[in-house]
């Protein structure tokens, strides 16, 4: 791509002015809402299927007892007291006007209807809430539960795939296939929610072309957004007794951020990018060590970008 290409990049969210060449879930909200939009994290006591042995009882390997979740709250806290400590707190810090329900931790959707409606609820109880995030897995959905979701203000999924290849999902033990997570996303496209996509770059096994290959099957879905993670070793995890007993091969900084930008030339220009960086991981990461400066990566990923001049979409295929 050369610098003649500005009315690609403009399309893909590298506007003048702007910092990034790729388009920002903040920066979607900016333009949807005119104001400044927080993500508030909640921990409504879910489980998942996966851990209470359903499924499974370990997890998979690299998740530990929080569920992917910073605990930035305590888990005595009801979901009502959670908003009102958020937005009490947050705009102070960040200056956020408006903010938007994120139920984080373990599968959020893995629950009967009725509690599900009765959490969901308790995240609007504010009116600055305009909208509702929740985190879950692809088999912990159905038509009823997201029949549900789609009746909130600015409803998004954000679903956990990790990988296309069936054959990392079962060595991560992730307790189901592609198949399971292409049905989830069909029907949650025909309620009308939005979906994210949480990717791992790194996972074992897995070479550059297989992550790519994971990038151009969500390219080819038009999924509305990704959220892209580095595969990182936390303590009490299954990942990590494997990793005491023979060390696994991570990925470096400048691979992961070199990976990252030829994920984001290749994803649709409306696709918003979620987080190209791990976050809360200081106190519990074991490897790879560079994960704990998440600013530092995101700030190498827009250098290698302008060093490209390349942005978002430059290699989308349609």
């Amino acid at each position: 791509m050369t610098l003649k290409n500005s009315a690609q990049s403009s399309a893909a969210g590298c506007q003048p002015g702007q910092d990034k060449r790729y388009f920002t879930f903040s920066n979607y909200l900016y333009k949807k809402f005119g104001k400044k939009v927080y993500k508030i994290t909640l921990d409504a006591g879910f489980s998942c299927p996966n851990r209470d042995g359903t499924i499974s009882s370990g997890g998979c390997i690299f998740c530990d007892e929080s569920g992917s979740f910073s605990k930035a709250h305590s888990s005595l806290l009801s979901v009502e007291e959670q908003v009102q400590t958020a937005i009490n707190n947050l705009p102070k810090r960040f200056k956020a006007e408006l903010f938007l329900a994120y139920f984080q931790a373990f599968s959020n959707t893995y629950a009967p209807l009725e509690k599900l409606k009765s959490v969901y609820d308790g995240a609007f109880t504010d009116p600055r809430v305009v909208g509702i995030s929740i985190g879950t897995r692809p088999d912990c959905v159905d038509k009823d539960k997201l029949n549900l979701i789609s009746s909130y203000k600015n409803p998004w999924l954000e679903l956990g795939l990790q990988t296309a290849h069936d054959k990392t999902l079962k060595l991560i033990n992730r307790g189901h296939d592609f198949k399971c997570f292409e049905k989830a996303y069909i029907l949650a496209k025909e309620a009308g929610i939005n979906v994210c996509v949480h990717i791992i770059l790194g996972l074992p096994g897995e070479t550059p072309k297989d992550m790519l290959k994971t990038a151009r099957i969500l390219s080819n879905m038009g999924v509305e957004g990704v959220k892209i993670h580095a595969l990182t070793v936390l303590q009490n995890t299954p990942l990590a007794k494997i990793h005491s007993k023979s060390p696994i091969q991570l990925l470096s900084e400048d691979e992961y951020c070199n990976l990252v930008c030829d994920i984001i030339e290749i994803l649709p220009p409306k696709t918003t990018i979620h987080r190209v960086g791990g976050s809360g991981l200081s106190t519990t990461l074991i490897a790879p060590l560079w994960a704990r400066n998440k600013f530092e990566t995101m700030n190498k990923i827009d250098r290698i970008l302008w060093e490209r001049n390349t942005c978002q979409g430059a290699k989308y295929r349609g």
